[in-house]
């Protein structure tokens, strides 16, 4: 048994130095989100992804993905706050669903264009205003246009309306979004969300929106980690500090 565990890990491990994921010129599949705020891309039919996001506060959330038809793929996640650390976790409420389809393909005059609806939030989730640190997309609609710049330069824009309402704040939101490749493997991801849906009087936001950065750094064949900074323009009423750091962790693979 340990042989065929040693022999699996190798394997494993070879698998892995023959490079492509979701980052740089030589991708082999198309991200869904950019740090918090979905993009149009869609996992293939026939593949899975497993991702896993590390945050502030010992928060850890898993989600799985898979490509279920051509142009839609669905997937569950959860997590929790303190999960990392000391003391008792704090599993969050309910699993997280993600579903999306893809209307329309990218050509080279139209952007793709894809709907979908996402239950997961991310960072400690509050029990009294039932919802995330960062609120979950819930139902959007996002474009998503690559042009050829010194490598890739991907724009990415959306309309989202969030279900986490209890904070008395109930309007939609919109956000922006890019991507530009740096080399066959590494990415650099900026985004603003405008946090027209976390500006009231419960709400965390103080009503500058948000503004998150990450890289994304393929290190395998369908294995891409990445570190994320979000909240650089401070916009919390509660606290006052640098950009929360985080990390992320991706794997995708053929199912067949």
């Amino acid at each position: 048994m340990k042989k065929f565990l040693l022999v699996f890990a190798i394997l494993l491990f070879a698998n892995l130095l023959i490079a492509q994921g979701s980052a740089g010129t030589g991708s082999k599949y198309e991200y869904r989100s950019l740090i918090d705020m979905p993009s149009a891309g869609i996992l293939e039919k026939g593949f899975v992804g497993v991702s896993m996001d590390v945050m502030p506060h010992g928060v850890l959330i898993s989600k799985i993905e898979v490509g279920v038809f051509t142009n839609f793929c669905f997937g569950i996640s959860y997590g929790a706050g303190n999960l990392i650390g000391s003391g008792d976790p704090e599993w969050y409420e309910w699993p997280g669903i993600n579903a999306r389809l893809r209307l329309m393909d990218e050509t080279e005059g139209i952007p793709a264009l894809t709907i979908g609806f996402d239950s997961q939030g991310k960072g400690v989730y509050n029990d009294g205003l039932k919802r995330y640190e960062i609120k979950s997309p819930g139902a959007f609609i996002v474009a998503s246009k690559n042009f050829n710049l010194l490598g890739y330069l991907s724009v990415h824009g959306g309309v989202n309306y969030s279900f986490e309402k209890d904070d008395e704040d109930k309007d939609a939101n919109i956000w922006l979004g890019i991507e530009k490749t740096l080399g066959s493997k590494v990415s650099l991801l900026a985004e603003y969300n405008f946090g027209i849906n976390d500006n009231a009087v419960k709400s965390f936001s103080d009503g500058r929106g948000y503004l998150n950065m990450g890289i994304r750094w393929v290190v395998g064949d369908g294995f891409t980690v990445g570190m994320d900074l979000r909240n650089l323009v401070d916009n919390n009423k509660f606290t006052s500090k640098v950009a929360d750091r985080a990390l992320y962790v991706e794997y995708i693979r053929s199912i067949f």
